[in-house]
């Protein structure tokens, strides 16, 4: 691949025409792990898509922002608050994560604060114990933050489909090719149509 081209065409069609230390590297970092490896091309396009994404087009990896007015907090997690909740829990983002992420994806109750201990972090925002303990990190989570373990995460992720059971093999292969139906690796449909449309 040809990195100056590559960096040209993406400066200037998703960057606004100015890339930041820190988001070539990031793409470096994908890059470097994808040659190692050579699967398709399109398969390499949906994880850069989905890191820009994932960390609000920073592509290094970030920590889940929860500081949501309540009006978007029933956006984004309505099933789990009512509108006097929303009011009540707005902009604290502890008291959301504990809220939202309860009681699922290995985390205990509100009040244990797994919630909050186990928030998206990453390339692709991998969210509570049961995915932190895949990776051998749920004793000490902001190692997702990482660059070489937040990458290890992406690919093995969507490789091995270690987050849906679905792998980015089951969309991109030489009869296949599905970029909205590609999202269920990452959390199902969330966003498909907005990103990867």
């Amino acid at each position: 691949m040809d990195h100056a081209k590559f960096f040209a065409a993406v400066r200037s069609s998703l960057f606004g025409g100015r890339l930041s230390t820190d988001q070539v590297n990031g793409m470096e970092a994908i890059l470097a792990e994808w040659q190692g490896r050579q699967f398709d091309t399109r398969g390499l396009a949906f994880m850069l898509a989905t890191a820009y994404h994932e960390t609000g087009n920073t592509m290094s990896a970030v920590s889940e922002n929860l500081s949501y007015f309540a009006s978007a907090l029933l956006v984004t997690f309505g099933k789990y608050f009512t509108t006097s909740q929303a009011a009540e829990y707005a902009r604290q983002p502890q008291r959301i994560a504990s809220r939202a992420y309860a009681n699922r994806m290995g985390n205990g109750n509100e009040a244990s604060g797994h919630g909050w201990r186990y928030r998206g972090r990453g390339l692709v925002q991998i969210t509570g114990r049961d995915n932190y303990a895949k990776y051998g990190i749920a004793n000490d989570p902001d190692r997702a933050l990482d660059a070489r373990k937040a990458v290890e995460i992406l690919f093995d992720g969507m490789i091995n489909g270690r987050f849906t059971g679905k792998k980015i093999g089951d969309y991109f292969s030489a009869t296949a090719s599905n970029w909205i139906g590609a999202r269920s690796i990452i959390n199902g449909s969330d966003r498909a149509a907005d990103t990867y449309g």
